[in-house]
């Protein structure tokens, strides 16, 4: 009778059982890949820190100030000093006040597009691509006129129209944005939905709405992060521009545009009116795009390694 050899005999060859079990330890997911990668990109982190110290300065700044963002102080056109960092405008306002509450109106407005252009262009591009055939041509070809026409010629006109104000700044900063953002997750979702795991679905009847929310948008996200976090500098620097030539919220309030139109008048005797509103401006566009590139190079598939 043949007796069993002992596995004491036997020896693994050319793997070692350690090294594998460190290997496999090391198994991180996707999103934390993600991250590892962005945290690499220095640019990207200082990017993502300026953000977050303007966000925090922007909600707290104005409630710690002493002064209000519309309070006339009766010092005109001074220079920063311990009273008055940023000094004072021609009306006797403070300046840091009204930087910080500036802050708030600009970031809101760029982060509300860019909210709307995400759910209108999500849905929008999403549809197209999965239905295809004439309901794409169709819906493809309204995007295709809404392209044609100049985007700044559209929202100044809807501005005229809808009278200044943060609503109407919103609503006009919308109505087209939302075309690039359509057009992004019309190329993810043909490049998906002939995916086995969308055959799968469909194959078991999934409607077109649990295919969009559970499948095409899910991987198609990193698209979409990327394209919302570059349209909101966008929006930013257009509410910028249009505040700049009168078409932005009406006084006392203020946002960096409207601050910065209003220093240009006196560049020659208060400086500083101009020079930190476009500070601000510069620097959160800066850094939107900062974040939006480091997102785009740790979402990019080719790097994974």
């Amino acid at each position: 009778m043949t007796q069993p050899i002992p596995k004491e005999k036997f020896k693994i060859v050319g793997v070692d059982e350690k090294k594998s079990e460190r290997l496999a330890d090391k198994s991180v997911s996707f999103w934390k890949e993600v991250w590892i990668r962005f945290s690499h990109n220095k640019l990207a982190v200082v990017g993502m820190i300026v953000i977050a110290i303007i966000a925090l300065m922007a909600i707290f700044a104005p409630m710690l100030s002493p002064y209000k963002y519309d309070e006339i102080l009766g010092r005109f056109n001074e220079a920063p000093s311990a009273k008055n960092w940023f000094g004072t405008d021609d009306l006797g306002r403070d300046v840091f006040t009204r930087i910080w509450y500036g802050a708030r109106i600009s970031l809101f407005i760029g982060l509300a597009a860019a909210v709307i252009d995400l759910i209108i262009g999500v849905a929008w591009g999403s549809i197209a691509g999965l239905v295809g055939g004439k309901v794409d041509d169709i819906m493809m070809r309204i995007a295709d006129v809404l392209t044609a026409v100049p985007y700044l010629l559209v929202v100044i006109i809807l501005l005229v129209v809808l009278q200044p104000g943060l609503l109407p700044m919103i609503i006009a900063l919308s109505i087209t944005g939302w075309v690039n953002m359509a057009r992004i997750v019309r190329g993810e979702v043909l490049s998906i939905k002939n995916q086995e795991y969308v055959l799968a679905a469909r194959t078991l009847g999934a409607s077109t709405g649990h295919l969009i929310m559970r499948h095409l948008v899910p991987n198609a996200l990193g698209a979409i992060i990327v394209t919302m976090t570059l349209t909101i500098p966008n929006a930013i620097f257009t509410e910028s521009f249009l505040s700049y030539i009168g078409l932005g919220v009406p006084q006392p309030q203020a946002s960096w545009g409207t601050m910065a139109s209003d220093g240009n008048n006196a560049i020659d005797t208060a400086p500083w009116r101009l020079i930190f509103p476009a500070i601000f401006i510069s620097l959160t566009i800066f850094a939107f795009n900062a974040v939006g590139d480091g997102l785009r190079d740790a979402l990019d598939p080719k790097l994974r390694k």
